[in-house]
C-alpha cells in the first residue's frame, strides 16, 4: 500500500465491506472492466478508520476516492465508474434503457440489498423470516423478466446484471431456496456467477458464503 495521501494516489481507492452486497457490486464492476483499483477492507465491528471518516463523514461504505474526489453513494459510484471506464459499457447509451436500467438498479440497492442487511442483521426472527420470504416473492415475480432476454432486461451483460449476481451469489447463506417454477431465475443465476471475473471479485468473507465456486 502506498505512503501517499488517499486523495493523492494515482489509483483509486474503495474502501469496502467485505460482506456487503453494495461493496461487492463495485469490486465485481472493477473486475468486469479491468480497473485498476486498491481495496482497504474495513472491519465494521471494530468501527471506521480515521482516514475514512476524515473523507466521508457518514461513514458509510463503499467509498471510492479518486484523488481528489469521493464517491459514497453506492449507485452514483457505479455510473460514475462506468463512465470514467466506458469500456466495455454497462449501461446503454439509449436514454430509455439506460432510464430503465437506472430505476431497477435503484430499486436492487434500495429494497433488495435491504432485504439481505435485515436478513444478515437483524436479531428479531420475525422479521429476518419476514424479509426471506420478501425476496423470495421479489424474484419468482421476476420470473417473465428473467425468460424473456438473455440477460436482466437486456441483450447484453449490463450494470443490472452485476448489481443482480452479487444478490444471487447470496442466496443460500440468506437460507433462500427457489422452486422448481424459478428455474429461469437458477438458470440466470449459474450464467452470471459462471463468468470468469466474478470468482475474482469475492472477498474471503464472501467465499465463506458458499463452500465451491
Amino acid at each position: 500500500m502506498s505512503d501517499l495521501p488517499i486523495t493523492q494516489r494515482s489509483v483509486m481507492t474503495l474502501f469496502s465491506d467485505s460482506k456487503s452486497p453494495s461493496s461487492h457490486r463495485v469490486r465485481l464492476m472493477a473486475k468486469e472492466k479491468d480497473i485498476p483499483l486498491e481495496i482497504i477492507e474495513v472491519d465494521t465491528s471494530e468501527g471506521m478508520p480515521e482516514d475514512l471518516l476524515e473523507l466521508n463523514p457518514y461513514g458509510t461504505l463503499p467509498t471510492l476516492v479518486d484523488r481528489d474526489l469521493v464517491l459514497y453513494d453506492p449507485q452514483v459510484i457505479v455510473e460514475y465508474l462506468d463512465e470514467r471506464f466506458p469500456h466495455p459499457p454497462l449501461l446503454s447509451v439509449d436514454p430509455i434503457s439506460k432510464a430503465r436500467s437506472r430505476q431497477m438498479l435503484r430499486q436492487i440497492e434500495q429494497e433488495w440489498y435491504a432485504l439481505i442487511d435485515t436478513i444478515t442483521q437483524s436479531d428479531d426472527e420475525k422479521e429476518v423470516k419476514t424479509a426471506r420470504r420478501d425476496l423470495q416473492e421479489r424474484l419468482i415475480q421476476m420470473i417473465p423478466v428473467f425468460e424473456h432476454q438473455p440477460y436482466f432486461m437486456n441483450e447484453e451483460y449490463s450494470l443490472v446484471d452485476v448489481s443482480l449476481a452479487v444478490l444471487m451469489w447470496r442466496l443460500p447463506y440468506l437460507g433462500i431456496e427457489l422452486p422448481k417454477s424459478a428455474k429461469a431465475v437458477k438458470d440466470y443465476s449459474d450464467k452470471v456467477l459462471a463468468r470468469e471475473v466474478f470468482a475474482e471479485s469475492l472477498s474471503d468473507d464472501e467465499l465463506d458464503m458458499r463452500e465451491v465456486i
